[in-house]
């Protein structure tokens, strides 16, 4: 199939999409072509997929209406256009709504950063499911819905989730959509849209990469791998991890097999994974029109702006392949790179915004430091391991970073630009196979503001390996590195560490262990993520079963509220609140020795008598 049509000789767009029927008579339609239902606030920029879809098909020439946040109990918020002549486009937003509306303690959020004034409660939980089935209800089976953005993309198969502790069918089931469309959905949005504009039906957009569908037909064996039935992996855990295992291995493109997933007599098929943008595609993705700010019709700030609006995206995918992030099994691991013409043309436009202040507060993707690299077996599909870096780095990878430097340096070397950060993450493990040291030393002379943050995540190797991570002595080479290299250039700058607890894999020994080296470096973390079991990754895989995927064997998980609380607090165990839990877990630990007023220890005892108590006679 050819898509570079879709990408080429886009027209104009509005600077921002219609969100009322005058907007849309203003730009010469009366019924939009599609209508894209958001649980975020309508932000125009390109760090929002709704905005991007948006555009996209505007350029493509078919008109758009935007029904951001509809109040879920209100059947008119979805009728503001009326019908739209194509379809509907549904998305929860930039975010799993689960996720943006609980913690990973699942006490509800009192935030939200995609809604106007950052208030919560302004979409439903298990958005996605919620907006098709209000459609499905008002309009019935005649407008086709599709489904699309992360929520759908990470629930596409039968999947654990964490706050029912279960597992649920494929949301493409739950949500009556018609279609799913799953990572980045350019490509597939793109041809769905053309064939729906030709009259066809939706069993005919059945052949399309990138997709989800229901249907009671037998599937070609021939073409497919069949996974272990829904009424099967809902009450097995081995035969949901097996399944889970075969949906890694088919997450990225390259593979010509539909995956097949049996619900009574109904079938879900995945079909293989669209084919990454090219270079000239992302090109013409970025360079389409964006306001680069919420819609004006927003009285009250959208806090997730702030930090992206005058960032650039460079790349997309990750072949790093942490088993907590559901990046590889969303955008794929293949890393797509846009131009270097391209991103300074964007960085022209910033120049001409009345409030921007010469800071680029970011360039890169997912891993910025990925941004121009190539590996044939990878990008080609032959390669079918889940990390280019872990448990070794490939020998087929190429860690050269020179194209990733090279465009640093004409950024920040542009007229009006006075600063260009790097904030999406610097892997420090691939920093250092390049080659070229100086690399880094030139990243801690432009692009730091006194700070480096990394995300070693732990430093016991059996929870590194747990998660994917390198080990802990390749952490300790790169700090020592970074200090060298400071003290050589005269900077006092410092790593802030990014730190989680409580993932599968971790004992509170590895916790203890933890907060002991945090003690011996002085580091004082302000931040801590709690691992949170969200779809689509291998991590919540090992939540859920206790066991490891590859080797099918038992590992340890801290399940309990208290026992994560005590990982948690170990981390930060400087924190007067945290002193109850911290003595806690190091009473339970067995390690007296570290209560006390010695130089190793973590915490003072509640009372000095209390020594005489210790079975070791802690100092």
């Amino acid at each position: 199939m050819k898509h570079i049509s879709y990408f080429n000789n886009l027209i104009s767009q509005p600077d921002f999409l219609p969100m009322s029927p005058p907007e849309l008579r203003a730009l010469g339609h009366e019924n939009p072509d599609f209508i894209i239902i958001t649980g975020d606030a309508y932000v125009d920029h390109p760090s929002f997929g709704a905005a991007i879809i948006g555009k996209l098909l505007w350029g493509q020439g078919y008109s758009i209406g935007i029904i951001s946040q509809p109040n879920i109990i209100k059947s008119n918020d979805f009728r503001i256009f009326g019908e739209p002549k194509l379809g509907f486009l549904v998305t929860s937003g930039n975010v799993d709504s689960m996720v943006n509306n609980y913690t990973s303690a699942k006490k509800r959020r009192t935030r939200d950063m995609y809604s106007p004034g950052g208030a919560a409660g302004a979409r439903p939980d298990r958005a996605l499911t919620a907006y098709c089935r209000k459609l499905r209800d008002i309009f019935g089976r005649k407008i086709p819905i599709i489904a699309g953005g992360i929520e759908a993309s990470l629930r596409r198969l039968a999947h654990y989730d964490f706050w029912s502790d279960s597992i649920r069918k494929s949301v493409i089931i739950d949500s009556c959509a018609d279609i799913l469309v799953y990572g980045m959905g350019e490509r597939a949005i793109s041809e769905i849209a053309a064939l729906l504009a030709k009259g066809a039906q939706i069993s005919h957009l059945q052949h399309i990469d990138g997709i989800v569908y229901k249907t009671n037909r037998p599937p070609d064996l021939a073409k497919s791998i069949s996974l272990p039935d829904f009424d099967i992996v809902k009450n097995d855990k081995i035969k949901f991890a097996q399944s889970f295992k075969i949906q890694m291995e088919n997450a990225d493109f390259g593979g010509e097999a539909s995956l097949v997933e049996k619900y009574g007599n109904e079938h879900i098929i995945q079909n293989p994974p669209a084919k990454p943008l090219t270079t000239a595609e992302f090109d013409a993705i970025a360079a389409m029109n964006f306001a680069r700010a919420p819609h004006p019709s927003y009285t009250k700030p959208i806090p997730s702006i702030a930090e992206v609006k005058f960032s650039i995206i460079a790349n997309r995918g990750c072949f790093g392949g942490c088993h907590f992030c559901a990046l590889r099994y969303h955008q794929g691991k293949s890393v797509s790179s846009r131009s270097t013409d391209s991103i300074i043309r964007e960085a022209e436009k910033f120049i001409r915004f009345t409030d921007f202040k010469g800071h680029i507060h970011d360039v890169g993707g997912p891993t910025a430091n990925f941004y121009g690299n190539h590996c044939k077996q990878r990008d080609n599909g032959a390669c079918k391991k889940p990390s280019c870096l872990f448990p070794k780095p490939c020998k087929h990878l190429n860690p050269d970073q020179t194209a990733y430097l090279s465009l640093l340096r004409k950024l920040r070397d542009m007229p009006g630009i006075k600063k260009v950060f790097i904030r999406s993450g610097i892997r420090f493990d691939y920093m250092l196979l390049d080659k070229n040291q100086t690399h880094m030393e030139e990243i801690c002379r432009h692009h730091i503001s006194g700070q480096m943050k990394i995300a070693p995540e732990h430093v016991c190797n059996s929870t590194l390996a747990a998660m994917g991570k390198p080990p802990a002595e390749i952490f300790s080479k790169f700090t020592k590195n970074f200090t060298k290299i400071n003290e050589k250039i005269g900077r006092n700058q410092y790593i802030v560490p990014y730190l989680m607890s409580g993932h599968p894999g971790s004992t509170l020994a590895d916790a203890v262990e933890l907060a002991c080296y945090l003690q011996k470096n002085r580091v004082a973390p302000e931040q801590v993520q709690d691992f949170y079991p969200t779809p689509g990754t291998l991590s919540s895989c090992m939540f859920f079963t206790e066991m490891d995927i590859y080797s099918m064997k038992k590992i340890y998980v801290a399940k309990s509220k208290k026992e994560k609380a005590m990982h948690r607090a170990l981390i930060q165990y400087r924190l007067p609140q945290n002193y109850d839990l911290v003595h806690e877990a190091l009473q339970k630990a067995g390690r007296w020795d570290l209560i006390g007023f010695g130089k190793n220890c973590l915490i003072p005892p509640r009372k000095i008598s209390q020594q005489a108590k210790s079975p070791r006679g802690h100092n």
